[in-house]
């Protein structure tokens, strides 16, 4: 017995309810275009950084605060002293070059600090405004077209009238523009997800299965996870590539409430509540306030109920914002 309800009687809860997704899937409205949030939603950006985010995210038409963000997460996963190997710096991964020639101070301090995110945030929401007025009278939409400005350079926006058709470029634009989402207040319902089914059918599978930190499911781990190693083996089996790292997966979609979370929904664990990168653990959402979850060292993957004081958030997974993920090395298993 785990929180009080078999293992036995949850199969079948799982499955009324897993049932029940599609049926109620008709009657939920996703936000459309005409009413996309431009919020940032709870704890996506470090509180640290949110109020410059929310600031500076609101310079030109063409940006907002949950776009700006998604640049930054994908530049650098918010670490101000990120370098790639092109030297680019920063949380805002300028190459010293672009920033001796766009970078501002932003917090008026009398220097223009490539490390210091109150001056670097600002610059990359400039920069982008720089880019969107460059590309002003191209027709299409204005965040589409700095972004593509901002990776191929205003010259290739202007010459083909909007994104050009270079694959790099293209996968730019939309892997931005979806991250975005993942940032965003959501004003509505947001849309259920379609693989939710098979990956709690997975998951169920687990069930009594040891906890393993670290662990992946692979056959020298005898079929053993951590949570976040469950959580991406049961989407992957629907066609998704998870991150590895539970803060990682976050991102991986748009984030209903606690009132509107489905079976599949992720959910999410941390000891700070307004930061998303300090997110400790992940569950799998099977209705009724319980998840599929691998818990700790000793434990087995089990029914455990979400509502504890280090409940997060819950993300709805899609293979779009899945894709839109950067890749970066993980930082290790969660939980």
């Amino acid at each position: 017995m785990v929180g009080g309800i078999g293992i036995g009687l949850c199969l079948t809860f799982v499955a009324l309810l897993v049932v029940g997704t599609y049926s109620a899937a008709a009657g939920l409205v996703g936000s459309g275009a005409g009413g996309r949030a431009v919020g940032l939603t709870k704890g996506a950006v470090p509180a640290k950084y949110q109020a410059l985010v929310e600031k500076w995210g609101n310079l030109c038409p063409a940006i907002n605060p949950p776009l700006l963000a998604a640049q930054l997460y994908s530049e650098s996963g918010w670490n101000p002293s990120a370098v790639s190997p092109a030297d680019a710096r920063g949380i805002a991964q300028f190459i010293p070059g672009t920033w001796a020639g766009h970078g501002i101070d932003g917090d008026g301090d009398g220097d223009r600090d490539i490390w210091d995110p109150k001056d670097a945030i600002p610059s990359a929401a400039s920069y982008d405004c720089e880019l969107a007025k460059d590309v002003a009278s191209v027709p299409g939409d204005d965040a589409s077209n700095m972004l593509a400005a901002y990776n191929a350079g205003a010259y290739a926006v202007i010459k083909y009238g909007g994104v050009p058709p270079y694959k790099e470029t293209q996968g730019y634009v939309k892997a931005i523009t979806t991250l975005a989402k993942s940032f965003e207040r959501p004003v509505g319902r947001v849309a259920p997800s379609q693989q939710a089914a098979g990956a709690i059918y997975f998951a169920q599978k687990q069930l009594g299965t040891p906890y393993l930190w670290g662990g992946n499911g692979t056959p020298d781990q005898d079929g053993r996870f951590d949570c976040s190693g469950l959580t991406k083996a049961a989407y992957e089996t629907v066609g998704i590539e998870l991150p590895r790292v539970a803060n990682d997966q976050y991102n991986a979609g748009p984030h209903p409430s606690r009132d509107q979370l489905l079976p599949g929904d992720l959910v999410f664990f941390s000891d700070d509540l307004t930061n998303s990168r300090e997110i400790r653990h992940v569950g799998l959402y099977v209705g009724g306030g319980y998840m599929i979850n691998a818990p700790y060292t000793g434990a087995v993957i089990r029914f455990d109920k979400i509502d504890t004081p280090d409940y997060f958030g819950a993300t709805r997974v899609t293979k779009d914002g899945a894709e839109a993920l950067p890749a970066r090395p993980a930082s290790g298993p969660a939980a």
